[in-house]
Parts: C-alpha cells; structure tokens; sequence
C-alpha cells in the first residue's frame, strides 16, 4: 500500500534536501536503490517494510544500499534519473504512484534494472511486484468475525481505489465464509493520497465505526492507519494493522496484522541483481509465495485461540490448494459480498 505526504519539517527536511543535493553531485554508484514513496522509512506501515528488507539485504551480505526520502513529487523523475546515471542497479521504488515516473525513466536508462511494487511498468529492464491483499485480508477478516462478539466489525481505509477495494473485499469475504450474517462496516478517510496521512481523520472513521457497534477494526490506510487502531485501543476494543507487523503498537489490543512481504521484494530484488539473477516481468506474491499472511507474535498471541488457529491453518490450506479461491476486486472493480 502507497502513502502519500506533503509535510516535512525540521530536521527530516534538512537532511532530505542534503541528501537530494549529493545525489545530484554525487559520485558514481556501485549499490542498489531504494526510494520511499513520500511518507518515508519510518511510517510504520508500507514504506517501513521496504526499509527492513533493504537492510535485511545489507545485514545478510554485508553489501551497501543507498536510499532517498523524497519530500515533492517533482523529485520523483530526479531521484530515479540521478540513480540510474550514477550507476545504482536495481532501483527499487515502493508504491503505485511511481508508476507515471519510472516509465519514462526507465526508457532512458534500458540497461538499468528497476523494480516497482504495487503497479506494473511494462518495460524489458522492469520487475512489477504485485500482492494478492486480498488472500491475506481474507485471513484477517475470519480472525475478526471469529473474534467479535458484537456481530459488527469494521474497514477504514484511505479513499476509493481499486488496491484498497481489494483490501476490503478480501476482508468481507473472510468474515463471511465465518459467520454470514456478519455486518462490516465500510469507510474512507478522504478522497485522495493526503488521507494516507490523516491520522485525526482516521481516529473519527474509526470512532464512528464502534459507536455503530464495531468491536474489530481493520485500517489499511498507511500511516493514518494508527488513528483508527488507537481509537479501538481506548475504546477497549481489537485493531488489525496492516503492510508490516503493526502487532506492537496496541499490545492487548491488536487482533493481528495483515503483514504484506513488501521487504521480500526489495531484498530478493537487491539479491538478484547481486547474483545475476536478475529477472523483469510481473511476479504475484500471495499465501502460497509468503507474500502476505495473518502475524501472531507475543504482542497478540493471547487473543487468538486454538479454534482461531485451526481456522487459520484451514483457510490458509485451502486457498493455497485453490479449493478457495478469494476473489480479487482488481479483476472486475466488484466485490461479490458485502
């Protein structure tokens, strides 16, 4: 999941534009790239999980990485073209908004391998990496019908696009495989990319929901995700995080978190080009390639009894044998259940 901001301030902003200035000047560039969507390494969420698989890549081979924080968007097509023309290979970059960008510059540069996670770039020297959200949100969304005991459980998300549908709908499809007469409710935060970043408004989404008899939350919405998982915390009621293992931030109050490997992808992307295995096309990561899954941890293993734990392994067996087979909202922007 992609998240958009347009606010930085104090040091970060200092630091970025220090930053931005030596890779302008910079010398040439043996490692690989990565460049955070405009939230940064440390949302917590989706950009975070990009950030541990390039430093699992760093710990593991004892190689160097180089990384960006952009704060405009107008720095988009400038970070990639410094990259490439310094020598960084592959240049990963995590979000769909990076699509329009890296399409041109990857014209520019045919010899220089990219990466790009949640959106496909048709290009010969392009890797796309995809998620099936919708199996891991399937998962989530046994777990809260499992866990809830009101019968309503809710859905908070950034705005109306077909990723974050499919977030969703996997979700309502999981609850009601448990108990179909489950409600779910359903809401946006905003209207556009800012909404991955208010958490205020997310916390009032979120509250409404439990006012409307909600007693689990899921918040696929990036960083504002927190506000609505903090509301269901006071209210002494379950959170279900998602992107990285958000288990932490609420202990005792965090059913799960739908975890989605994007750290997986930039790793197995910095492994590649290092090994010269390097491969473009479109790779799709679902239950089967341990690409998304339900966490349980010490933060949230009290909560999830045996019966809840069969269930997982259940589900999980069959969707990987196709027996279920979770529709994805992607394929015709519907949803079967709601």
């Amino acid at each position: 999941m992609s998240v958009q901001n347009k606010k930085f301030t104090g040091a970060k902003a200092v630091l970025g534009t220090a930053v931005f200035a030596a890779l302008m000047t910079g010398t040439a560039l043996a490692e690989p790239a990565l460049i955070y969507d405009a939230a940064g390494k440390n949302d917590k969420s989706f950009n975070e999980m990009a950030y541990n698989g390039a430093e699992a890549y760093k710990e593991e081979t004892g190689n160097s990485y180089r990384d960006f924080e952009i704060q405009t968007d107008a720095q988009r097509e400038q970070a990639l073209r410094r990259f490439a023309q310094q020598g960084s290979s592959p240049i990963v970059v995590p979000g769909f908004t990076w699509a329009e960008p890296l399409n041109v510059v990857a014209q520019e540069f045919p010899d220089t391998h990219f990466a790009i996670i949640d959106s496909v770039v048709d290009l010969p020297n392009v890797r796309s990496v995809l998620f099936k959200e919708q199996e891991g949100s399937y998962l989530v969304g046994a777990l809260a019908a499992m866990k809830s005991e009101s019968g309503t459980i809710g859905y908070v998300t950034a705005f109306d696009f077909p990723l974050l549908q499919a977030f969703g709908c996997g979700y309502v499809q999981g609850a009601k495989a448990v108990n179909p007469d489950i409600e779910v409710l359903q809401n946006f935060i905003g209207t556009d990319f800012a909404a991955f970043n208010d958490i205020n408004t997310a916390g009032e989404v979120g509250r409404s929901q439990l006012e409307r008899g909600a007693d689990v939350i899921y918040a696929a919405a990036g960083a504002a995700g927190e506000g609505a998982l903090q509301a269901a915390a006071d209210a002494g009621k379950y959170g279900i995080g998602v992107d990285s293992n958000q288990n932490y931030l609420f202990p005792g109050n965090m059913l799960t978190s739908m975890v989605k490997r994007v750290d997986v992808a930039v790793q197995d992307a910095f492994n590649d080009e290092a090994n010269g295995e390097w491969s473009s096309g479109v790779q799709s990561l679902g239950l089967a390639e341990g690409g998304v899954g339900a966490a349980v941890d010490e933060y949230n293993e009290e909560l999830i009894t045996d019966e809840m734990s069969a269930k997982l392994e259940e589900l999980t067996a069959k969707i990987n044998s196709g027996e279920i087979e979770v529709h994805d909202y992607r394929s015709d922007n519907s949803c079967p259940v709601s």
